[in-house]
């Protein structure tokens, strides 16, 4: 029975009176000035096989040939490493948007652009990211995807396994995705092709971080 992570989630409210937060010896402002643009963070959400990672990855490298200092968060990644205590409970999941969202601030306040390729299912819990990453600084994406093309592609074989009871709590057949509301940018990611998708997005980092 997994809870001993869940109460270490829950520590940290506990002793912040003890915790003093550090400022850095160069600030944000000095590195995106040698940077020579601003840092942001582009969070694309979208059901498992909706094309969220091959377009930050795609993203990732154009910015990167164009002169920005990137990093990309990935979901998988994350689960792997920072995240792997983890289960997909919906405690779970919302702990792991919230890690996400606190180590790409990290990186947003050395000035990166910080693409986050994250299932990200809960609205709620989208929501609670715009307390830790300042709106000016956010862009939240959409990877908009139908289930049944999802289903087709399942590039990773999940859909598949989930279907045969091998994974539980499977975002998009039994666990619930809620669509974002108002994203900056919606992708339609069954009908545009990757290139038009990356596209679409490098344009609108480029505008944001000049």
């Amino acid at each position: 029975m997994q809870k001993s992570h869940l109460t270490k989630i829950h520590e940290p409210a506990s002793i912040a009176i003890s915790v003093v937060r550090q400022p850095s010896a160069v600030t944000r402002e000095k590195r995106e000035f040698r940077n020579n643009h601003r840092g942001a963070v582009v969070w694309l959400t979208g059901l498992p096989g909706s094309g969220k990672s091959t377009v930050a990855r795609s993203a990732e490298r154009i910015l990167h040939d164009l002169g920005l200092q990137t990093v990309t968060l990935d979901g998988d990644n994350m689960r792997l490493g920072l995240c792997s205590d983890l289960g997909f409970s919906d405690a779970d999941r919302d702990e792991n948007v919230r890690r996400a969202a606190e180590t790409a601030r990290l990186f947003l306040d050395q000035g990166n652009v910080v693409i986050v390729a994250l299932v990200s299912p809960l609205r709620q819990a989208r929501e609670k990211i715009k307390e830790v990453i300042p709106a000016d600084d956010f862009v939240e994406v959409y990877c908009r995807c139908p289930l049944s093309i999802c289903e087709q592609r399942d590039p990773k074989g999940h859909y598949a396994r989930a279907k045969r009871g091998e994974i539980l709590n499977f975002t998009g057949l039994s666990s619930l995705y809620e669509e974002p509301l108002e994203p900056t940018l919606l992708l339609k990611t069954d009908t545009e092709s990757i290139e038009e998708s990356v596209l679409r997005l490098t344009e609108l980092v480029l505008e944001k971080c000049k």
